[in-house]
């Protein structure tokens, strides 16, 4: 008999021994996960430059620097990794023994007898053997949950980062439109007047060209005003993300800012070390699978060991001995037998959670290979729009000077002039905008590929 509670023991141990395993390497990532057009062997990448590296506007860098400390999203999810440091610090002491002491005094008096007096003090200490693996799989897995938390302290600070650039390089191009605006303003009144002196003068312009270009004029300065209203929501929204009141920045000039012509994308495997999302869903994969083991963990038995010791004055007609010390040891082994399905239940559930975390962290992995690639068109495209709008504003430039020439010196109908000064303010207004969009993709591509950790 005792051979086979030995054998039975053993068994069951062994067949315990899976609840041990380690998390596994789960997913292979595909080369082509950027798209086949941008496969490349080069192993750098724009995420391993520091935000500082990539954005060197002075004002820029004081903006980031300032919402890194007050923002509130980034001080609620640090909050949120000091909460979990603390559950893992909790599971690490779940080995130790737990010891606790206690006092007892008693008076007592009956009729006409003196009073008695009794009094104890023990202490008492219990301790979970952890043979299968019940505390060690919750220790993983707060240890993954805290690594979660800090990959989300990190995915929020990464937007942040692209955030605040973004909303700081949106007030350039704002300031370059308004700019263009108010200096195409100026031109449109300088050559009213000169179509009123030429109308005086009988050169052949009519009242209805008079009347078309101050119909212009005023829808420009109405365009002014939307400028100026967006300059100062975009202001608001770079507050709101600083924590602070709404407020005025001093900022630098759109032309004035540079980066680098060549932006190497490293290898699709890189995304793993780079993106705090992708870690934050590969950490929560690995808490759900430790939540798996502990789950059939709690079919094995629970061995538990106990003792107190004490000191009393008070044999109570029990102790031979009193006013001696008392002490006592007991082991216990619990094995569940029948709980109602509870813990087959919850081995279920622990193993969907298991595929559907494994599920989310690959498509995590596919929505970052996608915006990689989209970031990388964009950027293809805004170059390129960037070069043509170019050289579309250097062609209508010339076109309005000569049509400004034909109009002195012919009998050229002023409508002309108009259509090819209109024309000129919206290539130069879509110059602006094209800057943007090639910084907006850098930006994009920066954060796509999990840069702005550091």
């Amino acid at each position: 008999m005792k051979k086979l509670i030995i054998y039975t023991v053993f068994a069951v141990m062994v067949s315990s021994c899976h609840i041990y395993r380690n998390f596994p390497e789960t997913t292979t990532v595909d080369k082509e996960l950027y798209g086949q057009e941008y496969v490349s062997a080069d192993t750098s990448t724009l995420a391993s430059l520091s935000w500082r590296e990539l954005f060197t506007d002075m004002y820029l860098q004081r903006l980031v620097d300032s919402a890194l400390l007050r923002n509130t999203d980034l001080r609620v999810a640090r909050l949120r990794t000091e909460q979990a440091e603390a559950l893992l610090l909790n599971a690490r002491l779940s080995y130790l023994p737990s010891f606790g002491l206690s006092a007892e005094g008693t008076l007592s008096k009956l009729g006409s007898e003196s009073m008695s007096k009794t009094y104890s003090l023990g202490g008492s200490a219990s301790w979970e053997v952890d043979i299968f693996g019940r505390i060690t799989n919750a220790k993983r897995g707060a240890r993954e949950a805290l690594e979660a938390s800090k990959a989300y302290e990190q995915a929020v600070q990464t937007n942040i980062v692209a955030t605040v650039a973004t909303g700081y390089y949106t007030l350039l191009m704002l300031d370059e439109q308004l700019r263009i605006s108010r200096a195409t303003l100026v031109n449109w009144e300088k050559r009213i007047h000169m179509l009123e002196a030429l109308k005086r003068g009988g050169g052949g312009v009519t009242d209805a060209a008079v009347l078309q270009a101050k119909a212009n004029r005023m829808s420009l300065e109405s365009a002014v005003l939307s400028i100026e209203k967006g300059i100062r929501e975009a202001e608001n929204t770079l507050c709101t993300l600083l924590a602070i009141p709404p407020t005025a920045f001093v900022r630098g000039v759109l032309a004035e800012q540079s980066f680098p012509e060549k932006l190497s994308v490293g290898l699709p495997i890189q995304l793993l070390a780079h993106r705090p999302d992708i870690r934050m869903a590969e950490h929560q994969l690995a808490q759900a699978f430790y939540a798996t083991n502990a789950a059939r963990g709690a079919f094995y038995p629970s061995i538990n060991l106990s003792g107190s010791l004490g000191w009393t004055n008070n044999g109570g007609g029990v102790e031979l001995n009193p006013t001696q010390w008392l002490l006592n040891a007991i082991g216990s082994l619990t094995q569940p037998l029948f709980n109602k399905g509870t813990h087959v239940a919850n081995l279920k559930i622990a193993k969907a959670e298991q595929n559907a975390a494994l599920l989310t962290f690959r498509q995590a992995l596919l929505a970052a290979g996608a915006e990689v690639n989209n970031a990388l068109a964009a950027l293809q495209t805004s170059r390129g729009k960037l070069l043509i709008d170019g050289e579309q504003v250097s062609l209508l430039q010339e076109a309005v000077r000569k049509t400004e020439l034909l109009m002195r010196h012919s009998s050229m109908n002023y409508l002309e002039v108009l259509t090819a000064q209109q024309t000129l303010l919206d290539a130069e207004q879509a110059v602006a905008q094209d800057k943007f969009d090639e910084i907006q993709s850098i930006i994009s591509l920066y954060h796509a590929l999990g840069g702005g950790v550091q």
